[in-house]
């Protein structure tokens, strides 16, 4: 088999990555009806951003703070080591290809504390189980009370129902891992390894590591609040992609301007968000543009007509991944700067081997 070398497959990601977002690019905006776009642009009220930042800055604040619940079991980690390694650790999962930036936050959170890289990373990886399932879960009852059923949500039913087989099946597949340890890894070097063995070897390693970590578990106060935080990031993300919605209106457009009104109800906003989480799951480029575009304006098709979403529903999802963009990079170049850190020593070590992530045979994970 032919080994190509590691700046290759960099760049053959990069490029796979770059068409993914092309593509949904192309179907975010095929049908969009620009003069009306840039009316609601002109038009919003940007004074909505304030509370709306406010909105994110607590997210982040709930998210790291829950990451720290779920490794106190390890260590209790002081809040402002947790959060240089939360917000460095966030932007790189925005800035990096297919969601490698994963790995930042266990390597960053290993150099402030005495906790292994892949206990860590255990962490990270029972971080997206809780929210996929969580999400879904979510979805699935925000559904019942949509009263038409259109093809898009018929869509959204399916993505929410491959998301709970992902990562249901992922959690499945672990808690088997904790109970059978050793049968587990048998059973994958069984079946994995009559393929690709080397993957066994990384699988069966992902499994070890699992369960020494598992068993580390923060105590009942810790997960309590674990979940209080995951209920609190989420709920306040729907309420902020709310607030902002209202900036895109039409209260400020001038006489005679095309302008498309869009207004979301909390539930509506819940719902729009549930979906752009399933999208946001599709690896893209960095920065998830196009795939958040797309997402957000399948989600308001559910509720709003195509001529709104085609025009303020638009600005309203270029305004919103704008702002995210803005303040999650914004916050990890300050904590970058803070530390005395460059993104290119942390991109270069925080591979789960010490090398780069997009260079590691796990990443793909």
């Amino acid at each position: 088999m032919t080994l190509y070398p590691p700046a290759v497959k960099r760049a053959v990601k990069l490029l796979a990555s770059v068409l993914v977002t092309v593509a949904f690019m192309w179907w975010a905006f095929r049908r969009t009806d620009w003069a009306a776009q840039f009316a609601s642009l002109k038009s919003a009220n940007y004074l909505w951003l304030l509370p709306y930042f406010v909105c994110l800055t607590l997210i982040h604040i709930f998210r790291t703070l829950r990451w720290g619940s779920l490794l106190s079991g390890m260590e209790r980690v002081p809040f402002r080591q947790l959060n240089e390694a939360s917000g460095i650790g966030f932007m790189m999962l925005l800035v990096l290809p297919f969601r490698l930036g994963e790995f930042a936050r266990p390597f960053l959170i290993a150099q402030r504390s005495s906790i292994r890289r892949s206990a860590a990373m255990t962490s990270v990886v029972l971080e997206r189980i809780v929210d996929g399932l969580f999400v879904a879960a979510s979805m699935r009852i925000l559904l019942f009370f949509v009263p038409t059923e259109t093809a898009e949500v018929r869509y959204v039913k399916l993505g929410s129902w491959l998301m709970f087989a992902v990562f249901g099946g992922g959690l499945l597949f672990l808690l088997f891992g904790l109970w059978q340890q050793e049968r587990t890894v048998r059973l994958i070097r069984a079946t994995v390894g009559r393929v690709a063995p080397g993957v066994a070897d990384k699988v069966a390693d992902i499994v070890d590591t699992f369960v020494g970590a598992m068993r580390q578990l923060p105590d009942a106060k810790q997960l309590v609040a674990f979940f209080a935080y995951t209920a609190a990031y989420w709920g306040i993300n729907g309420v902020g992609m709310m607030m902002l919605a209202r900036a895109f209106d039409c209260s400020g457009a001038a006489a005679g301007a095309v302008c498309q009104p869009l207004t979301l109800t909390l539930f509506q906003s819940y719902v729009v968000l549930c979906v752009l989480v399933v999208g946001l799951m599709i690896p893209a480029a960095p920065g998830m543009l196009g795939t958040f575009q797309a997402a957000t304006l399948v989600g308001l098709s559910l509720f709003l007509p195509p001529a709104v979403v085609n025009a303020g529903g638009l600005a309203y999802a270029n305004v919103l991944w704008l702002a995210q963009t803005v303040q999650t990079v914004g916050f990890g170049l300050l904590l970058m700067s803070l530390g005395h850190l460059s993104f290119r020593e942390i991109a270069g070590k925080m591979g789960p081997d010490g090398g780069p992530a997009s260079s590691s045979p796990s990443s793909a994970a």
